[in-house]
């Protein structure tokens, strides 16, 4: 519950503006991003209706609106404003909604550090011939190797790579799609679903490592 500091009614925390005295409440800890913005804690996030709450939230919080009002209130309008840019550009992104997911359901973050610590398993066969393919063209580019072979050289070794990408991709959303779905059929599902969904996140960061990687070497070539 936050306390409204004009008043002292309490209010709960999704609500912006007391509901006795109709002033802006201080942000308070809130911590999370789908009920402060007013749409459901789903990974299927329906983007216009996310880009209409926050156009509405934004006119409401705007520090013009709250010119002439006391220091308590323009201090909440800032700060509303400002952790309102940060829930909107979380939803609207699909892999950061799911990280802020995993917060709020108090499981570790899938982050990168982690995914380049251990390859998963399911990758080990990609990443073993990626690293040799690299290594080579490499020594051959220090050693004055054609540049244009080189390239389709590394064009083959990205291929199945953003295969792998495109796989986890589908992966994602059908996991996401099923923890929507079971929010009230089958809630009991929801943590393996969840960890799943954690597992595949970590995999496709380190993904996009190894085609950074190979981005890197194509700059290496003057490729671009």
């Amino acid at each position: 519950m936050l306390e409204c500091r004009n008043c002292g009614a309490g209010a709960p925390v999704d609500k912006h503006f007391c509901q006795q005295c109709s002033r802006i409440l201080a942000l308070g800890r809130h911590g999370d991003y789908f009920s402060f913005m007013g749409v459901p804690r789903r990974l299927g996030v329906d983007l216009h209706e996310l880009e209409r709450r926050f156009r509405d939230l934004s006119r409401q919080f705007h520090p013009d609106y709250f010119y002439n009002a006391s220091p308590t209130e323009r201090l909440a309008s800032l700060e509303r404003s400002s952790y309102l840019n940060d829930a909107y550009r979380t939803l609207k992104n699909p892999s950061a909604r799911i990280e802020h997911l995993l917060a709020l359901e108090g499981l570790p973050p899938a982050t990168s550090d982690e995914g380049g610590a251990k390859v998963p398993p399911a990758l080990l066969e990609e990443v073993f011939a990626l690293n040799e393919e690299l290594d080579e063209i490499r020594e051959l580019r220090v050693s004055g190797g054609d540049s244009e072979g080189l390239r389709v050289r590394l064009d083959a070794a990205r291929a199945p790579i953003e295969r792998k990408r495109d796989e986890h991709e589908r992966l994602i959303t059908e996991l996401g799609d099923r923890w929507d779905a079971t929010a009230d059929t089958a809630p009991g599902e929801r943590p393996a679903t969840l960890a799943a969904l954690r597992e595949q996140l970590l995999a496709r960061k380190y993904i996009d490592n190894l085609l950074a990687a190979i981005d890197r070497e194509a700059a290496g070539l003057g490729v671009t």
